[in-house]
């Protein structure tokens, strides 16, 4: 045993039967993810309700924030993964080093997206449109969700924490908190009840960073009380090079992954708004309802990479597989059924959004478009997740670049020039097609390194 190893009381992780364990991290996280989705829909419901431009305006907003959500999640991906792995190798040192390391990224972080809301916000929006009142709605709105972001930095980090060892429950206590909070105030703000003032879209931003607050500095009371395996210290929250390589070797391709998201989502966005402006609030009102789709299956992969890290740094090839096999078959299970209700349901769901007819007789077809690619998707997040938690993050990332930048994009633009617009949605089912063929490969071999390993 190293200097470094001291003895750690051996986790659930690595002991509880796989079925009730991933269930037990899983199913926290994935109620908290359905309920987070749910507050990001009522969101919108609440801001379409003033006017298609604010809805537009929210839309529009959405590469900013998901750049924004990439790097808090990506960082506290990879603290996540080294954490869990020194927690199975019973590296308590290392353990407490990811943990503080990872506090003190999410902080510069937080100044860095600050800057951004405050300076760069209205120059975004005028990139994509001259509408002024959407250029209005859209710089008050991620002026407050990135100035004020460093709830959501401080969220991600501390409920990691509880998560990667095996809290998933308390993680999901402070989520469920947050939630509650934006969907009380989102129309109290909006539309100014109860004697507040009416600040229409800043509103939805105000009472979004309000929860996210109030849940960050929960999840930092309960890290502290109820989170005995980590030890977070004012004097150790500071850069450690090794600890930082190591983060970000994980985490760097999950936060590239979701900025090419970002791009895909702006460049598709730019394909669109040349149809009708239109078009771009159908494609911000999808993000919004399949996040009650993809939502449960990122819950699902919180829960799984945790149990596949710690199995893996403790060599126990057989939980790994079995976690593996297990967290594939349930998230094409949950996709598949969004795939149903997509496909039966579209003019229901486009409803929420106060959608006029325009709006539904461009929606109804691009909703059932693009769920056909629903089923695939499932297998193709947690593939990559796996290749992510065993070390392997370059063929997630290698991926994810192929699917939005090399097969979404180009094939939406190359459709948009037939002049029909329900052609432009097939970019999807395609890149996902393409994606399959690419996460079977890198799985397996993923696997036979790992299995090569355990084995040691």
């Amino acid at each position: 045993m190293s200097e470094n190893t001291v003895n750690i009381k051996e986790n659930k992780m690595g002991t509880m039967p796989i079925g009730k364990l991933l269930a037990s991290m899983a199913v926290p996280m994935m109620i908290s993810m359905i309920v987070q989705a749910f507050y990001n829909v009522v969101d919108s419901v609440f801001v379409a309700k003033i006017s298609e431009d604010a809805l537009n305006a929210v839309s529009l907003a959405f590469p900013l924030q998901n750049l924004m959500i990439a790097f808090g999640a990506g960082t506290a991906v990879g603290m996540n993964a080294l954490l869990s792995r020194a927690l199975g190798a019973k590296q308590q040192d290392k353990v407490d080093t990811a943990a503080n390391t990872g506090v003190f990224l999410s902080i510069c972080t937080f100044v860095v997206f600050c800057l951004i809301g405050i300076f760069l916000s209205g120059p975004f929006f005028r990139i994509q449109t001259d509408n002024e009142v959407i250029i209005k709605y859209g710089t008050d709105y991620t002026t407050v969700c990135l100035g004020c972001s460093f709830g959501v930095f401080a969220q991600f980090c501390f409920e990691r924490l509880l998560q990667s060892t095996g809290r998933t429950k308390l993680a999901m206590i402070t989520q469920l908190v947050g939630a509650v909070i934006n969907i009380i105030l989102d129309p109290i703000l909006i539309y100014g009840l109860f004697g507040f003032p009416k600040l229409e879209v800043a509103g939805a931003a105000i009472a979004t960073v309000a929860g996210q607050i109030v849940a960050a500095i929960l999840a930092i009371i309960i890290n502290i009380k109820c989170n005995p395996e980590v030890h977070i210290s004012l004097k150790k929250i500071r850069w450690h090079t090794e600890t930082v390589k190591e983060i970000y070797r994980v985490g760097l391709p999950s936060i590239v992954m979701q900025s090419i998201s970002s791009v895909m989502t702006f460049g598709l966005n730019k394909i669109l708004i040349a149809f009708t402006e239109t078009a771009t609030a159908v494609f911000g009102a999808y993000f919004k309802l399949q996040s009650f789709i993809f939502m449960p299956v990122f819950g699902l992969n919180n829960g799984m990479i945790p149990i596949i890290a710690y199995n893996y740094g403790a060599k126990k090839a057989d939980r790994v597989k079995k976690t593996v096999n297990l967290a594939i078959i349930t998230a094409m299970t949950i996709m598949i059924c969004g795939m149903i209700v997509f496909e039966l349901f579209p003019e229901v769901l486009l409803k929420f959004f106060s959608a006029s007819d325009a709006m539904l007789e461009i929606g109804v077809p691009a909703l059932r478009i693009i769920a056909i690619s629903f089923s695939l998707a499932g297998f193709c997040i947690i593939s990559g997740s796996v290749c992510q938690a065993i070390g392997n993050p370059i063929f997630s990332l290698i991926t994810s670049v192929c699917r939005q930048l090399l097969v979404i994009l180009p094939v939406a633009w190359a459709l948009s020039k037939t002049g029909n617009l329900n052609m432009v949605w097939l970019a999807f089912p395609i890149a996902e097609l393409f994606s399959v063929t690419l996460n079977i490969f890198f799985l397996k071999k993923t696997m036979k390194q790992a299995n090569a390993y355990m084995k040691q």
